[in-house]
């Protein structure tokens, strides 16, 4: 895969996410209109960095420090991105208006329980986490890989306990 071609994936990656924002954003709308009550706001901003952070520096890694392309570890990671990609989607459909990229719980909804989360409280973030760790090391771009992964760690502790907290609110379904 030349450099063309993985900028090319990382544009593609980022063309999803502002999909994500676009629905993120209707969904937000709906939970705030709804008496939905916002958690986290403090982590919200340096999160949208971070993984700006991520598509830039997993390009610019490629680009300046001429990261090759190896085949065994390219093709692999690329699958992993794929299937981040539709455990993310999978969340999104299970969690319908509920998802959001902020922290938005609206009194009286039954906490969602199929899908993904018949098996994980937040699978999101294992897609967050694989995506964060495969996208850059398609291309070899490890730096940008652990970097990420580290303060990724880091805001996820912060999120998670947040969500958590938010969520407690909520009843099983």
């Amino acid at each position: 895969m030349s450099a063309w071609l993985y900028t090319a994936l990382v544009a593609a990656v980022a063309f999803e996410r502002l999909a994500e924002l676009v629905v993120s954003k209707r969904h937000a709308a709906w939970s705030l209109m709804q008496g939905g009550r916002e958690f986290g706001r403090r982590h919200y901003g340096p999160m949208v960095v971070l993984h700006t952070g991520l598509l830039a520096g997993a390009v610019a890694e490629v680009w300046l420090a001429h990261r090759p392309f190896l085949p065994w570890l390219g093709w692999s990671m690329l699958s992993l991105v794929v299937g981040s990609q539709a455990l993310r989607w999978w969340c999104i459909a299970s969690l319908g208006r509920q998802w959001n990229t902020r922290v938005i719980v609206v009194p009286g909804l039954t906490r969602v329980s199929s899908g993904p989360y018949r098996w994980l409280p937040h699978p999101n973030y294992v897609a967050v986490v694989v995506e964060g760790l495969a996208l850059p090391l398609v291309h070899t771009a490890w730096v940008t890989a652990a970097t990420f992964t580290l303060l990724n760690a880091w805001l996820l502790s912060v999120r998670i306990r947040c969500e958590d907290e938010a969520l407690a609110s909520l009843q099983r379904a």
